[in-house]
């Protein structure tokens, strides 16, 4: 090839990609001109959906238009978390993700169909929702401290209902376990309703529930709650200590963020950042997510998101790793 060709050829580059620059630019400007898609991965009705129609809701009308909720779930948050990944990053598609799907599914499964460390760009944080140790009111021990002496004092006297010893609460006792040097015995349920029955009932002395999960029966006195998963005290329950406080750094909370395929338009990332900062903020919803147990500070920055999913990432990483979980 003569000099003039590769000139020809280098040019040709230089248009085309001055050319994408400009048609990515006019698309963000001229976004949203068709309905936005929110990728759910659990079933109607359930809590993350819920949380995510009243977002999707405020959004729709400060985008002026409206905004779907779509439901795929299905293994354990990879059906949904897949799709969203696969998705054109055209602003029109985001995965409203858990916890689960993007920091704790990578080390528990062998294979997924999604990367979650490249596979998205993070938009904003949406809200946390701390779990609490929860125990009969028959079990003599008030405080975490206390719970563990009675362990150590009377090893096998404890057991622990969870939804299994790879998802949230199961991983979240065996850290417990380790950091105390005890081994708490787990017992995994399909459906945590019926852990609590067993919990209320006796025939399991202790539990790690979500906030709203746990709140009716706290209130009853049914249950009593000994300690929080998250790093600080949580409102309104201001006397139950932190694990953090018997074990420093402790910070296993669940949570939900707005991720988009990797590549979407920073302009838009940030457009509906901004949305988010004001919905989330505003007094009702606030009281809304309050009502299900959930706590947001706003959506932060996009940027703070991603430092936060990248040290819950961290955080899970170590929590594996030290109790020897093996991905299946």
């Amino acid at each position: 090839m003569c000099r003039t060709d590769s000139f020809r050829a280098a040019l040709r580059w230089v248009v085309l990609a001055i050319a994408a620059a400009l048609a990515t630019q006019a698309s963000a400007q001229s976004w949203p001109d068709r309905p936005i898609k929110f990728i759910v991965t659990q079933a109607a009705g359930a809590t993350p959906d819920i949380i995510a129609r009243i977002v999707a809701e405020k959004l729709g009308q400060a985008l002026g238009q409206q905004v779907i909720v779509e439901n795929r779930p299905g293994a354990t948050n990879a059906i949904g978390a897949g799709a969203a990944a696969r998705s054109a990053p055209d602003g029109y598609t985001f995965l409203f993700a858990t916890a689960a799907a993007l920091v704790t599914n990578p080390y528990t499964f062998r294979s997924l169909p999604y990367d979650a460390t490249k596979d998205f760009t993070a938009v904003a944080t949406i809200a946390r929702v701390p779990f609490l140790v929860v125990v009969n009111p028959n079990v003599e021990a008030k405080t975490l401290p206390e719970l563990i002496a009675l362990e150590k004092k009377n090893p096998g006297v404890l057991s622990v209902a969870t939804d299994g010893p790879r998802n949230f609460t199961g991983m979240i006792t065996s850290w417990i376990s380790k950091l105390a040097g005890v081994t708490l015995t787990q017992v995994p349920y399909a459906s945590m309703p019926a852990g609590i029955q067993d919990t209320l009932a006796g025939r399991v002395q202790v539990a790690i529930l979500a906030v709203p999960s746990a709140a009716p029966y706290l209130q009853q006195n049914t249950l009593r709650a000994i300690a929080t998963s998250s790093e600080k005290r949580i409102p309104g329950y201001d006397g139950v200590a932190p694990i953090a406080e018997t074990f420093p750094g402790f910070d296993l909370i669940g949570w939900f963020a707005l991720v988009a395929p990797a590549g979407t338009s920073q302009d838009i990332v940030q457009r509906v950042n901004r949305e988010l900062d004001k919905i989330l903020k505003a007094a009702d919803v606030q009281e809304r997510l309050q009502r299900f147990g959930f706590y947001s500070d706003g959506a932060g920055t996009p940027e703070s998101t991603s430092a936060y999913i990248k040290s819950q990432y961290e955080a899970w990483g170590r929590l594996v790793k030290e109790t020897g979980f093996q991905p299946e």
